[in-house]
């Protein structure tokens, strides 16, 4: 049965690390905006540039997740809005939307003591995913991965992020990984991904630090300046602070924000991102950057940057962004790495340009390209076919509706 045009199809948005800061700020932050309490600061999906494309409307979103601690939804709010990253009253005004979200909260894992191999867990996770659409009475849903950072993967072994993104990909779900984290990179999935017929995005979400850099490096190499040395302090607290105390977490961390100076450069500067966890900051961060460069006839020069300002807040509305525009790639029939995403990433999927600039001008042409697309009719049961990107495009394969293996 037909949807009609009052009653736009749902979709989900399962996020990984479900009771989270940044997973809270994007469901409690969601909620404001659609009972009109807050206007859509940060989100660049509400941009003119966007208002032909068919995104879901904001109302439209349905959020779940899986997660491995139980912290009720309407708790963690309170706790953030404490801690001045929800504006105060905001929890009890949308604590029936939290409340809502958190009954769709599955148990993550592995948890320690769990005897499940791979398989048991993947196909476990996609059983959620499938039962979340079902229930919901979805067209579709887009996982995304807003948990804490992990240690990249060695050895053959899935990493948590990648039993995730695996489940994903077998419940016929896009994917995003706003986070450092292996998920879809580990070369086991890649043969799954590449089959599935579903658009994936990622990696690392540019949020602060790194998105500054992107404009900066630029800027030095359009002015024909040599960037001598590069170094920089994060200084953090909360639960990223305490992850990427882990020094494995905080390479894998730091390893996107050296991609973004070697691609925008030519070349990696000397110097290196130290990570301090400062508990006392509790969910704020301050960045600083010091570059060393060489200006005419050799004269040697500094800048100096300081960028203050809590991760969650910022990484919130680039989630119901990627959320957005995955999930209408996903109707539209595009498949494959979203290249056109980089904009959002450190360390991007496909082949995309370094500079910020060029990343945004990229992500708005897509906009228009998903304009052109008329949306299918699509059931509250997932039916309905999406008839495809135009000719010519760079995608243009149909989209899975599910089924597909990992």
């Amino acid at each position: 049965m037909s949807v009609s045009p009052s009653h736009p199809p749902r979709v989900g948005v399962w996020l990984i690390g479900a009771r989270g800061s940044v997973a809270t700020t994007v469901i409690a932050g969601c909620a404001a905006l659609t009972a009109g309490l807050n206007p859509p600061t940060g989100l660049v999906t509400e941009a003119p540039a966007f208002a032909g494309s068919g995104l879901s409307a904001l109302s439209s979103l349905v959020f779940g997740g899986h997660d491995t601690t139980d912290c009720p939804l309407p708790k963690r709010a309170e706790q953030l809005a404490a801690g001045g990253v929800l504006p105060p009253g905001l929890p009890a005004a949308v604590e029936a939307e939290l409340t809502r979200a958190d009954q769709e909260i599955r148990p993550g894992g592995p948890l320690p003591g769990d005897t499940r191999g791979d398989e048991e867990l993947i196909d476990a996770f996609a059983a959620d995913l499938r039962d979340f659409m079902r229930r919901c009475g979805l067209a579709r849903a887009v996982v995304v991965n807003v948990a804490s950072t992990e240690p990249a993967a060695t050895g053959t072994a899935l990493p948590p992020s990648s039993l995730y993104a695996a489940a994903a990909l077998r419940a016929g779900c896009p994917y995003v990984n706003f986070t450092p984290s292996t998920g879809l990179h580990h070369p086991a999935l890649a043969s799954a991904a590449e089959s599935s017929g579903l658009p994936y995005a990622g990696r690392d979400g540019k949020t602060g630090q790194t998105l500054l850099r992107s404009v900066l490096g630029p800027m030095f190499a359009q002015r024909a300046l040599a960037v001598r040395a590069w170094s920089g302090t994060n200084l953090l607290g909360g639960g990223d602070g305490a992850a990427l105390a882990d020094p494995a977490a905080a390479e894998a961390k730091n390893a996107g924000k050296e991609r973004v100076l070697a691609d925008t450069l030519g070349s990696v500067p000397e110097g290196r991102v130290h990570i301090d966890d400062v508990p006392a900051l509790g969910e704020w961060k301050t960045a600083w950057d010091h570059v060393a460069f060489d200006g005419f006839l050799g004269t040697r020069m500094v800048l100096q940057t300081i960028w203050q300002g809590c991760d969650s807040a910022l990484a919130a509305p680039l989630v119901l962004d990627l959320a957005r525009l995955t999930a209408r790639a996903h109707e539209a029939g595009v498949s494959g790495p979203l290249a056109e995403l980089a904009f959002f990433f450190k360390d991007p999927v496909g082949d995309a340009p370094p500079s910020l600039a060029e990343q945004h001008a990229q992500l708005e042409r897509f906009a228009l390209r998903l304009s052109e697309v008329r949306a299918p009719d699509t059931g509250h049961d997932g039916t309905g076919t999406a008839p495809g990107m135009p000719p010519g495009t760079r995608h243009d394969r149909p989209a899975a509706q599910g089924g597909g293996q990992a």
